[in-house]
Formats: C-alpha cells, sequence, structure tokens
C-alpha cells in the first residue's frame, strides 16, 4: 500500500523561514512560562516527598479522601484517582515524618472517617530531599549525555559535522517545547515525564536519521541537482513512512489519554507534545540547520579562492 504517492512534490524547504518564525516564537513561549512559573514543578522524585497507593472496599468521593489526609496535616496533599472508583494516590511534597508513623496515621484517619468502608493502605514511599537531588542531577546528566551520543553517532554515521549539528538543534527545539507545554499545562516533572523526554529524543532521532540516511542515496543520484531540491526530495520520498509511523504511535497514545485513567493524562500529554514537535523539528529544524551550515562552509570556501 503506498500512503503517499511517488511522484509528490511538496517545498517543505520553501516554507522554512515562516516554519522558523514559528519555532521561535514556540520557543519563546517555552522559556516566559516556565520563567514566570519559578521553573517546572517537580514531584516527589526530584523534590521529596511522600506517595501512598490507597485502597477502599467501597467507592469514594476524592473529597472525602481530601479531608482525611487534612486531618493528619496533610493540607497540601494531592488526592487523585488511581485504576477504579475506589483507588487513590495521595501525594505529598517535602514530608519529613516517619515513614511508618505517617503510614499508620494515614490509615487509622481514613479508617475513622471510613468505618463502613475499609481501607488499605497498598503503598507508601518517602524520598528525601538529598536523594530527590540526586535524582535531579542524575536526570540531568542522562539528557546531556544523550545529547552528546546522538551528536557523535550521527556526526560519525553521515561523515559530516551539518548532520549532528542538525540533529541536535532539532533535539534542542523538541526538548524546549516539551518542556514548554509541561510548564503551559503545570504537568509534574517526575520519572515518568523524564522517561517521556527520552523517548522524545530517540523518537525525534530516529526520524531524522531515515531523513538524512535517504538524502545521502539521493546526493549520489542526483549529482546535477542542488542540496536544496535533494532535501525537498528526500523528505517527500520518506513522508509516507512519517505519517504512517509517527500516526500509529499517535494513535496509541491518543487511546491512552481517553481510556488509561487520569493518572495517566500527564505522560501523554507530554509525549503527544513531544510526538508533533519531534516530527516537525525533524523538517523544519533539522534539514535547514544542514542547509544552512553547508551554505555557510561553501561561501567560506569561495572566499578563500
Amino acid at each position: 500500500m503506498e500512503l503517499i504517492p511517488h511522484d509528490t512534490r511538496f517545498d517543505f524547504i520553501g516554507k522554512k523561514k515562516i516554519t522558523l518564525w514559528i519555532s521561535a516564537a514556540a520557543i519563546l513561549i517555552s522559556i516566559g512560562s516556565i520563567f514566570l512559573h519559578g521553573g517546572l514543578r517537580y514531584g516527589v522524585d526530584f523534590a521529596g516527598g511522600l506517595v501512598a497507593e490507597i485502597k477502599f472496599s467501597k467507592p469514594v468521593d476524592v473529597s472525602e479522601v481530601r479531608s482525611g489526609a487534612d486531618a493528619i496535616g496533610l493540607k497540601d496533599a494531592i488526592v487523585q484517582r488511581f485504576g477504579g472508583e475506589n483507588e487513590f494516590l495521595i501525594r505529598v511534597e517535602k514530608a519529613t515524618a516517619d515513614l511508618e508513623t505517617m503510614s499508620k496515621s494515614l490509615q487509622t484517619s481514613l479508617q475513622g472517617r471510613f468505618k463502613d468502608n475499609p481501607v488499605e493502605i497498598r503503598r507508601v514511599e518517602l524520598v528525601g530531599p538529598k536523594v530527590g537531588k540526586d535524582l535531579k542531577t542524575k536526570a540531568m546528566w542522562a539528557v546531556g549525555l544523550a545529547f552528546l551520543a546522538i551528536l557523535i553517532y550521527v556526526a560519525f554515521r553521515f561523515h559530516e559535522f551539518s548532520y549532528g549539528l542538525g540533529g541536535i538543534v532539532a533535539l534542542f527545539h523538541d526538548i524546549v517545547v516539551t518542556f514548554g507545554a509541561i510548564s503551559i499545562f503545570n504537568i509534574e516533572f517526575s520519572l515518568n515525564i523524564l522517561a517521556v523526554i527520552l523517548s522524545i529524543i530517540g523518537f525525534s532521532i530516529n526520524d531524522t536519521i531515515v531523513i538524512f540516511d535517504r538524502v545521502r542515496e539521493n546526493i549520489k543520484k542526483m549529482r546535477k541537482d542542488d542540496l536544496v531540491t535533494i532535501f525537498n526530495v528526500s523528505i517527500n520520498e520518506t513522508l509516507g513512512r512519517t505519517i504512517l509511523t509517527t500516526g500509529t504511535v499517535m494513535m496509541v497514545v491518543v487511546i491512552l489519554f481517553f481510556f488509561a485513567g487520569e493518572v495517566i493524562h500527564d505522560f501523554t500529554i507530554a509525549l503527544i507534545v513531544g510526538l508533533i514537535t519531534g516530527t516537525y523539528s525533524t523538517v523544519y529544524i533539522a534539514s535547514p540547520v544542514v542547509l544552512f551550515w553547508e551554505q555557510l562552509i561553501s561561501r567560506g570556501r569561495k572566499g578563500r579562492r
């Protein structure tokens, strides 16, 4: 099945001036949102705190569970449904109480409030501030090393620095815009969201390499054409594959958003934004950067003659 006709010739590169302005605006909005919010809203994994998973025998209202948490001093607790109507997740940032004491107090408070509805504390985790800080540092190292490894790999694979540069600039764009969406939607930055960021890095660079591979093949076939034409042809030739791959993943993520429950909403929103910006940046960021660098090198060679 041919999703996109073989003779399709959209002028993607010709729209680069418009799309670069769009990207610049998206980056400025993202950075502005993060600045106005005073940074990202770190979850228990990075800021430290308590996470408790509880289950009632019968369905109860979220407000009643929140009142039970307030009774033992957890006034800033975040309570959300986790699975069914009788399962909840309670998050408290920067909790300092003893884990066992907190677990018993929570169970006693909730059991006293719901006498006819037995409650089970399934899981209680307490992350100290030092552990959270250590995880934050390791997360930054993970992203930074991923960028460095990709730059080296792409540059080595294509024997051109410009290709590695194009891939890294596109990834930087994707990460900044995704962080901006996380800030705008007030999503809690947790280990799950970090997994999304690393997944976006892998997904985006894979899409970029597919197009760059086709460019390398077409450079040998289309010796008489300029590099802009070769990039346009290569993007069009891989368009069907891009739409099919991204569309399939997007379909799964959208289904998860609507049917997997509220607890996974933050994860899916960040992933949807990352998929969109990752596909977009491959065409409108990575390719123009390579073209710009090659034109810069060509001008420099002409100037030395």
